[in-house]
């Protein structure tokens, strides 16, 4: 079964500012985690393709990221099919950020989303006209939104969904919820509110991060299958999220883990948790 991932992150310190990678109990992260690292994180688990995500750059290097993202799918090795890149739909300038995005080398075939980093953004950001109206101008141009909040916050992105009919969203994460904790309330009751918009889909990534380190399948399964649940097979879709996931579990101890918790599964819902939608939503070549 071929899979692929639609939550890589590379970055380089060195070369482009990430302010986030500062913050404490973050040392594990904050050094270059780049493709050659990526091809030997991902080797023999059966990852055929990925998907980058934007790593929460500095707003001035949104675009160098997003340049340096798209001319790696011209390298020969593991194909990146696709590039989320990082958007401030906040902003009174977003329409020429947008155009000069869409104008990068690669853009036309290689761009296929974007991303606005709202769990360490007040609640009110994504509440105003502008940032509405400047998420529907993304779906407009043929790109899909990527929803990274937090599990209180899942109530915010369900309003931002509902003013933005048009565009597509992927909720990152299945909304950061406390898995540690096993907090499935409220989170539980959010989610399957927001699942029932036909524009969201629900990105089944990041759990290792937020549970035990090397947590075992039982604390992890209620989770995802309670997203499973809300959203179907036909609007789950298989994420990294390397190298955050170190946090928690090496790549392909998720990956394993993930197929084990979906063991049930028909080979056709399989097919479509682990590639089949990735391609749909992400309209990967």
């Amino acid at each position: 079964m071929q899979i692929i991932d639609t939550h890589v992150h590379l970055w380089d310190p060195a070369a482009l500012s990430y302010p986030w990678l500062e913050g404490p109990g973050l040392d594990l992260l904050a050094r270059p985690y780049l493709i050659g690292d990526y091809e030997a994180a991902s080797a023999g688990v059966g990852i055929t393709g990925g998907v980058f995500v934007e790593c929460d750059p500095a707003p001035e290097h949104a675009l160098d990221e997003a340049r340096f993202a798209l001319g790696l799918r011209s390298r020969p090795g593991f194909p990146l099919l696709g590039v989320v890149a990082r958007v401030s739909p906040e902003s009174a300038s977003f329409p020429a950020e947008l155009e000069a995005l869409l104008a990068l080398p690669g853009a036309s075939r290689g761009l296929k989303g974007a991303r606005r980093v709202l769990h360490t953004q007040p609640d009110e950001l994504s509440a105003s006209a502008r940032f509405r109206e400047n998420v529907s101008r993304l779906g407009r141009a043929g790109l899909s939104f990527d929803l990274c909040v937090l599990a209180s916050q899942l109530p915010v992105a369900l309003a931002l969904a509902e003013a933005c009919p048009d565009t597509c969203f992927v909720l990152d994460h299945c909304g950061v919820p406390d898995v540690k904790a096993g907090a499935m309330q409220p989170w539980a009751s959010h989610l399957e509110e927001i699942s029932r918009l036909p524009n969201v889909c629900c990105k089944i990534s990041g759990l290792v991060a937020y549970a035990s380190p090397g947590a075992p399948a039982a604390e992890i399964r209620p989770f995802v299958e309670h997203a499973i649940a809300c959203f179907g097979w036909q609007r789950v879709l298989f994420g990294g999220d390397w190298p955050v996931c170190l946090l928690g579990s090496p790549l392909a101890s998720w990956v394993k883990l993930l197929r084990r918790l979906a063991d049930s599964a028909s080979p056709a819902q399989s097919e479509a948790l682990f590639a089949g939608n990735a391609r749909r939503v992400y309209r990967l070549d």
